[in-house]
């Protein structure tokens, strides 16, 4: 089973950046989709980002888009999520996961789809 291994969270003010890493072993994020979900204090685990397997296509959740941008480097070995014009709204614990599905064009936003999480990396953006 994959192991997923985050990094970049931090404190920041309002209306700066960040950026997180996922690393994961080889060939996972080109047969299964990768996304990133966050968890702020007291809601429920929200769909951020998704790439679909062999980083086809970029999904986005609708607090994010126009802001975050999720990407993977050439040998998709690693998915960045670079956040920009971070809010308050945007703290939260920031976790990477692989589908449990293989293969799929797009990657689901349902939490429950994904079978393998990174120990997640805190983000807090201070007004």
């Amino acid at each position: 089973q994959a192991q997923l291994v985050e990094s970049g969270g931090g404190l920041v003010q309002a209306g700066g950046s960040l950026r997180l890493s996922c690393s994961a072993p080889p060939r996972t994020f080109m047969w299964y989709s990768v996304a990133w979900f966050r968890q702020g204090p007291g809601k429920d685990r929200e769909f951020v980002a998704g790439l679909s397997a062999n980083a086809q296509s970029t999904y986005y959740g609708d607090p994010v888009k126009g802001r975050f941008t999720m990407s993977t480097d050439d040998r998709i070995l690693r998915v960045y999520l670079q956040m920009n014009s971070l809010t308050p709204e945007d703290t939260a614990v920031y976790y990477c996961a692989v589908d449990k599905t293989p293969n799929r064009r797009t990657p689901p936003t349902n939490a429950d789809e994904y079978d393998v999480w990174g120990q997640g990396t805190q983000v807090t953006v201070s007004s």
